[in-house]
């Protein structure tokens, strides 16, 4: 197997913002990446929480264009780049290998449910072969709350035997501990890195061979989480990991995710066009936007260096 450097630590599914018309508003977009950046947090861009699924193809491209031109680091970055359409995927995948990103987050297709391992194999080699890159690393997207359709930990295994160089990793949204676990014994060890979905399974990731996470709250509250996954060793870590838990379930038990994390960015920002989604989402109605401020202040949450 390759022994390039790899990606690790905290990443965040980069929140997109839009302006009145709902095109994606790049400037505020490089803004919240380079925020995140200065946090120590990697970019997971055009993952679930960017509402990667309501971009076009060129849209996701041209903001990686744009981040690029900025000047940000696309070695800090991982793009999301698995569609339901094979070309599209490709397309996508040669891109970001051409900026030069540490890898890209690849859902499977997902439209079509009930699909056997014997297809998404074939969907993830024809991937490989028609990028054609050396420097192409996958990292499986398991994701069957949203995507229904799942990685197996066959298909892991028969995609590493043949691809070992490309298939990197995965990425974990099962919510599910004992599925994570299950991949962390078979594959830890071999050069498989394996980020959790969620910073609250973080400590458990770190203690049995993770690599890390990749979190939509990190967009929020990425130094903090990035504190424990650097000092995952010490005696607090657990005092830690508990304070990571009640952010995420303020922001995560009684809203959608994706508008709460916007109308966070927007209260802390003191600019409300960041509180726009595309539709079909809605955002925070006026009560729930104001009890969701109310209870960050009651925790006591911030978001340090935030500019509007």
């Amino acid at each position: 197997m390759s022994t390039a450097k790899r990606i690790s630590g905290v990443l965040s599914p980069v929140v997109t913002p839009f302006k009145t018309d709902l095109s994606p508003d790049t400037e505020r977009y490089i803004a919240h990446c380079k925020w995140l950046l200065q946090q120590n947090c990697g970019l997971a861009v055009f993952g679930t929480n960017s509402e990667a699924n309501s971009l076009s193809v060129s849209e996701r491209m041209r903001l990686l264009d744009a981040l690029a031109a900025a000047g940000l680091d696309t070695a800090r970055m991982m793009p999301g780049t698995g569609c339901c359409s094979l070309a599209d995927t490709v397309t996508l995948t040669t891109h970001a290998v051409a900026h030069g990103c540490a890898g890209v987050l690849m859902l499977p297709p997902f439209y079509y449910k009930g699909v056997s391992d014997e297809g998404l194999y074939r969907h993830y080699s024809e991937v490989v072969q028609r990028v054609g890159d050396a420097r192409l690393r996958i990292y499986l997207y398991h994701i069957p709350p949203v995507a229904v359709v799942g990685i197996s930990t066959a298909l892991t295994e028969r995609l590493l035997k043949t691809y070992p160089d490309a298939i990197a990793g995965m990425k974990d949204s099962s919510g599910d501990w004992n599925n994570t676990r299950v991949f962390l014994d078979a594959y830890a060890k071999h050069n498989f890195d394996i980020f959790v979905g969620s910073e609250s399974f973080l400590l458990d990731n770190m203690k049995h061979g993770g690599v890390g996470t990749i979190s939509a709250t990190a967009n929020v509250n990425p130094a903090a989480i990035h504190k424990l996954y650097r000092e995952w060793q010490d005696p607090d870590a657990g005092e830690q990991q508990a304070r990571l838990n009640v952010v995420r379930d303020t922001l995560g038990k009684k809203y959608v995710m994706i508008a709460a994390l916007k109308q966070a960015i927007a209260i802390y920002a003191s600019d409300p066009a960041w509180a726009r989604v595309r539709p079909p989402l809605t955002e925070l109605s006026a009560e729930q936007s104001s009890s969701l401020a109310a209870e960050l202040r009651n925790i006591g949450f911030a978001m340090p260096g935030l500019r509007g």
